[in-house]
């Protein structure tokens, strides 16, 4: 399985300060697959998305992207084929096309349309300000921006937390649309039935470690995943 996983970690290890917050993780993130990272508040799930664009570097273990040692790569280049969408994005132009357009400037703009339909935000957010988006609106923005760039690997931090129903089932529509693509998609959630619906393969962390991984069916959530 390891030959045939997009990102491996091994022994992984993480400290915030004198904190612990990721200890001896050892897991497979397959190609073309969802894989969902599930586990109570603090259980280090974000900080799991965090090292596979090397925001944060493990203190000890190795992690390895198509084989080859992370800190092998260009961190542009990386984070160009590896796009994280944080629970708390930063938007970074004035309106919410030009942040779409970010990575990709020559986007055309029926594309950009396209893009905010996949994401569940009507057309008329290509004029809308970035300022005073909501925290979810915000998100969903980041997320077409992401997809702008047809990423290889996609890692969403509770994408859909903040979201309505109908907007939530357009986001789990584009991720399993994502993955018949061939993209691999690292999914971070608290919801359990989400998981269920979207994931292929479920990794669950307790206190920092792996606690069980498998198919979503054969998974214990935790109470909050429940």
């Amino acid at each position: 399985m390891q030959q045939d996983s997009v990102f491996a970690l091994r022994g992984v290890t993480l400290r915030h300060g004198p904190a612990l917050v990721l200890e001896d993780v050892s897991a497979q993130i397959p190609p073309a697959a969802c894989t969902a990272v599930v586990g109570r508040s603090g259980a280090g799930k974000s900080r799991l998305l965090r090292l596979l664009v090397r925001l944060d570097d493990p203190d000890a273990g190795q992690i390895t992207f198509h084989g080859t040692a992370l800190g092998r790569y260009d961190v542009l280049d990386l984070r160009r084929r590896v796009q994280l969408v944080a629970q708390q994005p930063q938007l970074l132009s004035e309106s919410v096309a030009e942040e779409i357009r970010l990575g990709c400037p020559h986007v055309a703009p029926e594309e950009v349309g396209a893009l905010l339909s996949r994401v569940g935000l009507p057309l008329s957010f290509l004029d809308r300000s970035t300022t005073g988006l909501s925290g979810g609106e915000a998100q969903r923005v980041c997320l077409a921006r992401a997809l702008a760039l047809e990423p290889e690997v996609l890692l969403l931090d509770e994408p859909t937390a903040s979201l309505d129903a109908a907007s939530a089932t357009a986001i789990e529509r584009t991720v399993r649309d994502l993955v018949g693509r061939g993209c691999a998609v690292v999914l971070v959630s608290h919801n359990a039935d989400q998981v269920r619906r979207v994931a292929d393969h479920v990794i669950l962390l307790d206190h920092g470690r792996v606690l069980a991984s498998g198919a979503p069916d054969d998974i214990q959530y935790p109470e909050a995943a429940s």
